[in-house]
């Protein structure tokens, strides 16, 4: 279905009253029964987009298949076959396969595992739903009941009924028949951040868009406050989300990692169209044969090509997935690992990361401080009355499940509206009809917001004016709750016209204050250590919370996180950009901060250069999960939050990203090593070819050669992802740093042009080598494969190889059957095809003191080095 169907079907509906809404859907109020579900999902398909298909063997391939290097070696070998050198082109093709199998199959692994867990985070919605209950003896229609229940939203069919409450993303296209104070923002779909108010009339008015019907919500957008119940019309592609999908699946803004390493793949592209018809025109001018020369080169332009980094990246970036999935992490994003590693600021909120996410209410109290009965029951019927989000802090009153039979809930009171939370009000309302025939507002919420609204105050039922004193005292109060920990919430209460049938927040107003709940979320054993771990690494903790300043402040100060000072977000408002940016990078605590605030300092550290992750669970934490370097969330948050996140948690626990620390700076670390060791060879094998072309009155080793060589070289390299990382290392945020990787390859890469030379020399005045070309051909070809398949050792770590630092078995394992194969390979009937020739046995005695020689003058220009630019 096309946009302009699915506005004109949207359009249609908008203009029906709810129930002539229902009733073009062959739906009800109460809801679908099981059979209806299961007849509408065969006959319209599961409510999803293309871009949530799950990972098939397919695409895979053709994801790892389609990107610049492998385009350009298979164009290279279907030249080489062109010219008549089908061995050279086998040996290309052979290149490819291995590093596309390679990836594919860690890629594949890792997208399994991430579809699996990725089943145990569904996003759900909730709908009325009729369970079929067939009447005794019955052989008509069924009777049925309505049930709430929670099920995936690719699940829902049209004519469901979905209810919605804050932080509740929308799940399809739905045709609103119910609303009390829904504000929606439709962001994703519109660019548009102001949310907006969605109501249930029709609607018969013109519209230039159908996003700006005011009945009907849209798939993709979020919830930001409010209640609402609407019937789905149209699901998976039909959705206006599903229309547009191509333009708006939000890429996000490339990082540095992933710049860099496309900067690298087009520096040795750039590379090989200089160097490959260089060494094409040298080789013709000097040899004469110009076939030779071009098969020559096309072999140097697959020997510069680092053939094996999309692998390396690849499979360094789904092994670290596979480690964080056995940790039950999951990874949406791949580089998001890699974000850990560089990541040197952790932005988190108080609730549930440094305390325990286990409220448990204390105290009810009057004004005075005294224990009230009366003030936990008008909490509790107010909580057990509000439809929309509830919070933790509800299910705590919930909790006292005493009073609902105490207070005759269900008989004495019949909800009559409800005004619900919002994070600029910071209360909720319900009003309550007793049975008595009066109307009564129940209110609660922070303690400041409620004082705003009250004008009486109720002790053992007698009332009396509010005045200072007063609120003196309840700020005393309170303040000596916080200070031991408690979050405290205001109750009040005001009697309201029976005759008056709708309610809204301006009738929160002339409220009388009963008093106080105290709640208490105590601090996680776990969280200091974790806290202390974090900051060894280099990651500094802080905390962005809405909750208020005493609280914080104890609660900081039992999990070792040191507070000088906590900046409020009333503070906030006054700064310029430059000041925020600057009180941003010094303070430790953030309070009273709203969700736009929480992204605003984020963007204010990284202003500063920082690399900033964000750890939140609520509807307040969307905006700073976008805006984050790492958005992280939990399994048991919001589906906002979810949605925007780049990792989701199956535990919300800091001791899981301090690991996912130290797996990203070891995804960092392997793929470096590779860019590192990939540039210094062929930035040194760019001087001793042309060197080389320009003396030798014959090739310095024929085409196949060539391609033999870098065809196992690569294989040596394929373990790369499998190789430990130094401690010192991981101690530390890295980030991706291009100039120095520029300046080591510049330093490191003409050394092993240096010995190069030195193996010409030695073949050519040692071996007399000057009228046998094989000879000097096979001498260099061992040389230079052992001298680039050991100098790994020396470049993967900054202390000495082999005896300080040790690869890992299988590094080892490859290093050492490459080189075996190399050294054997001349005397084998594999070698006699390729050209080779045995060696004579004081050529290893020779060997034998050149590659010392390499590793030891690698290793101290390697040293001098690190201590000069750094290590990264």
């Amino acid at each position: 279905m096309g946009s302009a169907t699915s506005g004109h079907a949207l359009g249609d509906i908008a203009c029906l009253s709810p129930d002539d809404a229902l009733h073009r859907l062959s739906s009800a109020a109460d809801g679908l029964t099981a059979r209806q579900v299961d007849e509408r999902l065969a006959s319209v398909g599961r409510n999803q987009i293309a871009q949530q298909a799950h990972h098939t063997i397919v695409g895979e391939l053709v994801r790892r298949s389609i990107n610049p290097l492998n385009l350009l070696l298979l164009s290279l070998a279907t030249a080489s076959w062109l010219l008549g050198d089908q061995r050279a082109a086998i040996v290309i093709a052979v290149m490819v396969v291995l590093s596309i199998s390679l990836g594919f199959i860690q890629e594949h692994r890792s997208n399994i595992a991430a579809d699996k867990l990725q089943r145990m985070v569904l996003v759900t919605a909730t709908v009325r739903r009729r369970a079929a209950q067939a009447g005794p003896g019955s052989a008509g229609p069924d009777h049925v009941a309505p049930d709430h229940v929670d099920v995936p939203i690719e699940q829902l069919v049209p004519g469901d009924i979905v209810l919605l409450s804050a932080g509740d993303m929308i799940p399809a296209d739905l045709r609103l028949i119910s609303a009390k104070d829904l504000f929606v923002n439709q962001s994703t779909l519109t660019g548009e951040a102001m949310p907006l108010e969605k109501v249930a009339a029709p609607h018969a008015g013109a519209v230039e868009t159908p996003f700006d019907l005011p009945n009907i919500c849209f798939m993709g957008s979020a919830v930001v406050s409010g209640i609402g119940c609407g019937v789905v019309v149209l699901t998976g592609p039909r959705t206006a989300f599903g229309v547009v999908a191509n333009a708006i699946s939000e890429r996000r803004e490339l990082t540095s990692f992933d710049k860099g390493i496309t900067r690298f793949t087009w520096l040795m592209l750039g590379f090989i169209v200089v160097m490959a018809p260089l060494v094409f025109v040298i080789n013709g001018l000097t040899k004469g044969n110009w076939l030779e020369a071009l098969l020559f080169a096309v072999a140097v332009a697959v020997g510069l090509t680092p053939e094996m980094l999309p692998m390396i990246v690849t499979v360094n970036l789904a092994k670290g997935a596979m480690a964080m999935s056995r940790k039950k992490v999951i990874v949406k994003r791949l580089n998001a690992i890699q974000n850990f590693g560089a990541m040197n600021m952790l932005c988190t909120d108080k609730t549930g990361t440094l305390t325990q996410d286990r409220i448990i209410l204390k105290r009810h109290l009057d004004i005075r401080g005294a224990e009230s009965d009366r003030v936990l029951e008008y909490a509790y019927l107010n909580s057990f009355h509000q439809s929309g989000l509830k919070n933790l802090l509800d299910v705590a009153v919930l909790k006292h499940a005493e009073l609902e039979g105490g207070l005759d809930v269900q008989a004495r009171f019949q909800k009559i509206d409800e005004m619900p939370f919002d994070f600029e009000r910071r209360r909720m309302s319900v009003v309550l009809g007793r049975n008595d025939g009066v109307h009564i507002l129940i209110c609660k919420g922070a303690v400041e917001e409620i004082f705003a609204v009250c004008r009486h105050y109720a002790i053992d039922g007698e009332t009396g004016p509010l005045d200072e004193s007063h609120f003196a005292a309840a700020m005393e109060t309170t303040a000596r709750l916080n200070a031991d920990g408690f979050r405290v919430i205001a109750v009040a209460t005001k009697e309201m016209p029976p005759t008056q049938a709708t309610y809204s927040a301006a009738d929160e107003a002339d409220l009388t204050l009963l008093g106080y709940i105290a709640f208490l979320d105590p601090p996680k054993e776990t969280c200091a250590a974790a806290i202390a771990a974090l900051k060894a690494s280099g990651v500094q903790v802080k905390i962005l919370t809405g909750d208020n300043d005493i609280v914080t402040r104890k609660i900081c100060r039992e999990v070792g996180l040191p507070v000088d000072r906590i900046v409020l977000g009333s503070e906030m408002a006054a700064l310029s950009p430059e000041a925020l940016a600057s009180l941003a990078e010094t303070t430790t605590v953030f309070a009273k901060v709203s969700p736009s605030q929480k992204a605003a300092i984020i963007d204010a550290l990284h202003r500063k250069g920082h690399v900033v992750g964000f750890l939140g669970d609520g509807i307040n934490d969307g905006p700073a999960l976008k805006a984050a370097d790492v958005g992280i969330s939990v399994d048991s948050a919001v589906d906002i939050a979810k949605d925007s996140a780049d990792i989701i948690l199956l535990e919300k626990n800091l001791a899981v990203l301090g690991d996912g620390v130290i797996e990203g700076r070891k995804v960092f670390g392997n793929i470096t090593k590779y860019i590192k060791m990939g540039a210094s060879s062929s930035f040194g094998n760019m001087f001793s070819v042309l060197g080389a072309s320009v003396f030798l009155p014959f090739l310095p080793m024929t085409a196949i050669q060539v391609l033999t060589n870098n065809l196992l070289y690569d294989f040596s390299q394929t373990t790369i992802p499998t190789d430990n990382v130094d401690a010192d290392y991981l101690a530390v945020p890295r980030r991706w740093d291009i100039g120095n990787i520029a300046k080591f390859v510049l330093l490191i890469g003409p050394i092993s042009s240096i010995f190069d030379y030195v193996t010409y020399f030695t073949m050519l005045y040692v071996f007399d080598a000057w009228t046998n070309p094989a000879l000097f051909q096979t001498g260099w070809f061992v040389e230079s494969l052992l001298t680039q398949t050991l100098i790994i050792h020396v470049i993967r770590t900054a202390k000495i190889p082999f005896l300080e630092s040790r690869a890992s078995t299988s590094l080892i394992i490859t290093t050492i059957v490459v080189a075996a194969m190399g050294m054997s390979l001349p005397f084998t009937w594999l070698g006699s095809f390729l050209g080779f020739v045995p060696l004579p046995p004081t050529y290893w005695i020779a060997l034998g003191l050149i590659l010392p020689s390499y590793v030891v003058l690698t290793h101290l220009v390697k040293t001098w080095f690190i201590r000069r630019y750094g290590l990264n």
